[in-house]
């Protein structure tokens, strides 16, 4: 026969050891996740906002090479997918432009009036005039932004363009990442942290 010592080593977990260490899980899990999927959106944010730099580069290199100017504009695949491509100023999208096609959970805007975490001291702080939403980011032969018509993209060289992408989220905060092109026509990217400071990325 086994002594009372023994028999109670032999038993394994009580019920409320078994409840304790789920309640523990569940609540690292709860503080955990959102931090979690904030940290995931934050990442594709920042992939896309990059992916839409190095369109605007494209649309640079390819006014300059065709002596030209060229426009990287809002419009939709057949499916009714978002996307931006680059091409000539009023002309739609046709198969075969350089295309970058955007989520639907994500949200852009142009210029001021975004709803970004302290846009207005950021705008304040680049150091140029951001043109409005109405105008696409284009480019001229040069390798300047301009704003573009199907005839015509005259430069100003006291402006640029600025545009604000945020990712919604169901838990955490929304993050937010600009791309800003400069007058000289240099593209930055920018991403605003947890306070909504905003951080150079490039």
């Amino acid at each position: 026969m086994l002594d009372s010592k023994t028999q109670k080593k032999t038993q394994g977990f009580s019920l409320i050891e078994l409840m304790l260490v789920i309640a523990v899980i569940m609540i690292v899990s709860a503080i955990s996740v959102p931090k979690l999927v904030t940290v995931v959106s934050d990442l594709s944010l920042r992939y896309v906002a990059s992916e839409y730099a190095s369109m605007l580069q494209t649309a640079r290199m390819q006014a300059v090479r065709r002596n030209t100017f060229y426009s990287v504009q809002p419009g939709a695949l057949p499916a009714g997918q978002p996307i931006y491509y680059i091409d000539r100023p009023g002309v739609a999208y046709v198969n075969g432009d350089p295309v970058l096609p955007f989520a639907q959970n994500m949200t852009i805007a142009q210029g001021a009036g975004s709803g970004a975490p302290n846009e207005a001291a950021f705008l304040a702080g680049l150091g140029f005039v951001a043109n409005p939403s109405i105008n696409a980011p284009s480019f001229n032969a040069r390798g300047l932004p301009c704003v573009a018509t199907p005839a015509v993209c005259p430069t100003n060289t006291t402006n640029g363009f600025v545009i604000f992408m945020s990712k919604n989220v169901i838990l955490g905060n929304s993050p937010w990442a600009a791309v800003a092109v400069n007058p000289s026509g240099r593209v930055q990217l920018w991403g605003a942290d947890g306070s909504g400071n905003w951080v150079l990325r490039n």
